[in-house]
């Protein structure tokens, strides 16, 4: 299948595998290349710059097709050390990046000096078209149904990809509820030229993150996701456990005066803990309603083929209906 987004990329399928915290590893990133996606390795999950080097040496061991490298713009006083990343991620060779969080502008020359295609992740049309004014060559579309961070619109992927295709000139992908050749189909026809799977991931055999996580997303149905600091505006979906209750019995005891530190406990540096050491009620992880559709633990390979293989019965099945 070709389109806008596999020719942009130099990828077989228009498949992206997600930047996400204590899961895009070489290991990761490798396995979904090496079956025709786009695997992304995690930028600031690296202690430090050299080390994100390493990562990237590394998983270019594993594949010689292209990878990407997701970063991170945080809104923080004490920031990673941006330019050093950057350099990393030029040096070493690197086709493209995903960006995500702050406004990615004040990189985007360096990485576009070096030949680097930007894909930025959006919640919103708004920030969909400032993203493609400031120069990103694509969009990752985050519906509201997505892991981690959704915005505070509220907007879900019926609503916001054909949105996106109404306003966009340029290329972008569905996130947020992918799980399987009826997710990618449906997005083409919304006007995406492809999508981003985050959660359906994290369940394969290659992913490193423990079993614990595996089988928590397994197990889990579309009701089993909660949202949490939407009353600090830092709104994200989690998967739902024992610390991720008392969260929330804190934000609705404190309304409008919670602050960060008040639930600290549950939500920094959970993600060793959790993902790592599998010690599912350490706090709260990124997980999205779409874990309501995975029943199963595929290698990456035979998750991407089967997505693909689906997809062209579905389209196959619609023109013979014509």
């Amino acid at each position: 299948m070709k389109t806008a987004i596999t020719k942009m990329f130099g990828i077989q399928h228009p498949i992206i595998q997600g930047g996400m915290h204590y899961v895009g590893f070489a290991e990761m990133a490798a396995a979904v290349s090496n079956a025709g996606g786009l695997g992304i390795i995690t930028a600031l999950t690296q202690k430090t710059p050299g080390d994100l080097a390493n990562e990237i040496a590394r998983c270019k061991d594993m594949t010689d097709k292209p990878i990407g490298v997701n970063v991170t713009f945080l809104p923080t006083v004490n920031a990673p050390d941006y330019p050093a990343i950057i350099k990393a991620i030029i040096d070493g060779g690197v086709s493209v990046v995903e960006t995500a969080g702050n406004n990615p502008v004040a990189v985007l020359p360096y990485l576009k000096d070096a030949g680097i295609k930007v894909i930025h992740k959006c919640t919103a049309v708004r920030h969909a078209l400032k993203a493609q004014s400031i120069g990103c060559d694509a969009v990752s579309v985050d519906g509201f149904e997505c892991g981690g961070h959704p915005g505070e619109d509220d907007i879900p992927n019926m609503i916001l990809l054909p949105r996106a295709a109404d306003e966009l000139e340029i290329p972008f992908v569905s996130s947020g509820g992918m799980a399987d050749g009826r997710s990618l189909v449906a997005s083409l026809a919304m006007g995406a030229a492809g999508m981003n799977m985050g959660t359906r991931f994290i369940a394969t055999k290659e992913a490193p993150v423990h079993d614990n996580v595996k089988a928590a997303i397994v197990a889990a149905s579309e009701l089993d996701t909660r949202l949490v600091m939407r009353s600090l505006r830092n709104t994200e979906r989690v998967m739902t456990n024992a610390a991720v209750e008392r969260l929330l019995d804190k934000e609705k005891a404190l309304g409008d005066d919670l602050k960060f530190e008040d639930i600290i406990e549950e939500v920094a540096g959970v993600y060793p803990k959790i993902m790592m050491h599998g010690e599912m009620d350490a706090g709260a992880w990124s997980c999205g309603m779409v874990a309501g559709l995975i029943d199963d633990i595929p290698t990456c390979r035979e998750l991407i083929d089967r997505i693909m293989a689906q997809a062209e019965d579905i389209i196959d099945r619609m023109n013979a209906m014509r």
